[in-house]
């Protein structure tokens, strides 16, 4: 009988605590957060930075015309010295952290 009433208290206590915590009383609520894209001289000087780090040349390469493209909008000065150090890494990628570091101190 004692065995019986104990199983029935913590069936009567655990039921309701299972119940309640899948309730979703506070479910987080999704939000957008939109994070502008850097674009020109911002955007080579990230991709610089990671080189000078030792990042292996990769898919953005492809990207490179279009980063200068933004560049001339802005900065037509920085836009070429950015084409002629681009152009340099695609030619050396074995030397591209000591490019990407030059081509750093001239940005």
């Amino acid at each position: 009988m004692r065995r019986g009433f104990l199983l029935l208290v913590v069936m009567l206590l655990t039921v309701p605590i299972t119940v309640w915590g899948c309730g979703g009383g506070n479910v987080p609520q999704k939000k957008v957060v939109e994070v502008p894209m850097p674009k020109g001289v911002e955007r080579a000087k990230i991709l610089l930075q990671n080189y000078a780090k030792g990042q292996p040349l990769g898919s953005e390469v492809s990207s490179f015309p279009e980063i200068v493209e933004e560049a001339k909008k802005t900065d037509p000065d920085k836009a070429a010295i950015l084409e002629q150090g681009l152009a340099e890494l695609q030619k050396n990628p074995a030397k591209r952290q000591q490019i990407a570091q030059d081509l750093l101190k001239k940005l």
